[in-house]
């Protein structure tokens, strides 16, 4: 059975116990322009970059939008001043892609009952008072990482080896999930052992880095190294490159850029990656169906892919 097929679906699909959402009296005026505001969490990160081209290439293709992104500068308190910024300019759609779950809830909640659209993109946040959420199956990915785990390392049942996890942001729903996701197969497996301690890299390669060079000064024999996103993975590489055993370790991670994932493990930097779709542009054309009077569910969730050394060809760039 195709590995890609068994665990990752392809298609784009709604939870079907969301139920449905509608924007009563709101239909598209001749010549009107509708303000669309974008609150993002970070604009460095090399899948925000791809995530705001994504988007701005979306809206480009509709004239009627004027699209404006605020920078968050990775804060929540930045992120928190721009959605109030947002609500006071009366924006007809706001999105919103949070630092954090709880820290973030309050003022989407805020903008959903000025009655103003609000699509939570990417990461989530709590309770129901949003639009719309649009994002991956960070579980899915977390999923297809374990199980992937477990089969390089010996298979189900006889998988031997020491795992290092190298954790994304504490205070994003989306590490968790991918945490989850993963331990659902290495948990099963006695013969797996995640060493090193838990710490929050924040998603950064420098952090993942100086962590995994912290792990291999404490025990330098680890199997294979399981990262909440691909810049982590690679800072982990780099890391155990520098102490010559970066032959020895094994390496997974997630997003699957074309340019980036995807191209280290053409290379074989990376054994493995999960491509983490960016949200944007499918959560503008959720948009403005709504604005136009359709329906839409209260939640869209992307499809993910595994590369492989097998497939890494076909999502890398050159």
């Amino acid at each position: 059975m195709n590995r890609n097929r068994r665990i990752l679906t392809g298609a784009l699909f709604a939870a079907p116990l969301a139920g449905l959402v509608t924007l009563p009296g709101r239909t598209f005026a001749q010549g009107r322009k509708y303000r669309f505001g974008f609150s993002q969490v970070t604009t460095v990160e090399p899948w925000r970059v791809q995530f705001n081209k994504d988007m701005k290439a979306e809206a480009a293709k509709h004239p009627e939008i004027d699209f404006v992104i605020a920078d968050g500068n990775d804060r929540t308190d930045k992120q928190n001043a721009d959605m109030e910024n947002f609500i006071a300019q009366k924006m007809d759609v706001i999105f919103i892609s949070p630092k954090e779950s709880s820290g973030l809830t309050g003022v989407v909640a805020k903008a959903y009952k000025a009655g103003i659209p609000v699509f939570v993109l990417d990461r989530p946040v709590n309770g129901d008072q949003y639009t719309q959420f649009v994002g991956g199956d960070n579980v899915l990915i977390g999923k297809g990482a374990g199980q992937f785990i477990v089969e390089a390392l010996g298979g189900a049942g006889k998988a031997k080896g020491q795992i290092v996890e190298v954790w994304g942001g504490f205070g994003a729903q989306g590490s968790h999930d991918r945490h989850d996701g993963m331990i659902a197969f290495v948990g099963k497996e006695p013969g797996l052992k995640i060493i090193g301690q838990r710490v929050d890299c924040d998603w950064k390669q420098d952090k993942a880095y100086d962590y995994m060079r912290t792990v291999l000064r404490v025990n330098p024999q680890v199997d294979l190294v399981f990262a909440h996103n691909d810049p982590m993975a690679y800072g982990a590489y780099l890391a155990a490159k520098d102490a010559g055993l970066e032959k020895k370790i094994k390496f997974v991670g997630a997003d699957g850029l074309p340019n980036e994932g995807a191209v280290w493990v053409e290379k074989g930097i990376l054994t493995a990656t999960f491509v983490y779709p960016t949200p944007g542009a499918e959560a503008i054309r959720q948009a403005l169906k709504l604005l136009g009077g359709g329906k839409i569910e209260k939640q869209v969730v992307l499809p993910t892919h595994e590369i492989t050394a097998g497939n890494a060809k076909q999502f890398a760039t050159a």
